[in-house]
């Protein structure tokens, strides 16, 4: 009997010693499961551009319409003749339809004017050899030699550059954001007495590619952030 009442002793101390355990656990869980950071992570890259735009933008007036349209075919020959004598391939050529202005029949048009038509011709020149292409734009003026002149293109038709092999980087630099995040979040967890626990939520991360500066439109930056929520714990 004496040893029967021992063992029902001993188990009950041994369930309050359980009981007292889980009770603390379940207390240590319930103050740390709001114990959180959320900390951003950013990765940036220079790259250089490429693909290249360039539309060639040139322009005849006048009056008389059969001429003009002889004068603007002439001129497209001259810059097509150019770009091919500069390493541009047939492929990377689009010449589009040359557009016509009357002026008599502009509504608004009161100006006087001495000339009636104006034609506008668009060369567009695409091709992912940034370099060669940038070298063919710095010679240019070379054209006037040949009576051509070159007008700029304005809103309508700037010069665009591109990087569009961004989805190559994606991983890579989102993994570089991640990992920055972990390090500041680690940081925030020292300096508040705790530990690092798991990732409770993260974003995909916010892609941005911009021109480096206004003078250098063919180097890109790229850019990426993402936002991560660690758990901490004691």
């Amino acid at each position: 009997m004496k040893d029967k009442t021992i063992i029902a002793a001993a188990l009950i101390a041994l369930g309050i010693v359980i009981m007292g355990e889980s009770l603390r656990s379940g207390i240590n869980a319930f103050a740390n499961k709001d114990r959180k950071v959320n900390v951003k992570g950013l990765a940036e890259q220079e790259v250089e551009a490429d693909k290249v735009t360039w539309p060639i933008v040139s322009k005849e007036m006048g009056n008389d319409l059969p001429e003009l349209y002889n004068k603007i075919g002439a001129t497209q020959g001259k810059i097509k003749a150019f770009l091919l004598r500069n390493g541009i391939k047939e492929t990377e050529l689009t010449i589009n339809a040359p557009q016509v202005i009357d002026l008599n029949a502009e509504q608004y048009n009161n100006n006087y004017r001495s000339y009636r038509y104006i034609i506008t011709s668009v060369i567009t020149v695409t091709s992912k050899n940034v370099s060669q292409v940038r070298s063919i734009i710095a010679r240019q003026g070379d054209l006037l030699k040949e009576g051509v002149a070159i007008v700029d293109g304005g809103y309508e038709n700037p010069v665009k550059y591109e990087f569009v092999a961004f989805k190559e980087m994606k991983p890579k630099m989102m993994q570089e954001a991640i990992e920055n995040a972990e390090k500041t979040a680690q940081q925030f967890a020292e300096n508040s007495h705790s530990k690092l626990n798991k990732i409770v939520s993260a974003d995909q991360g916010q892609f941005s590619i911009d021109d480096r500066d206004s003078n250098t439109p063919y180097i890109k930056k790229v850019r990426v952030v993402t936002t991560v929520t660690y758990s901490l714990k004691n």
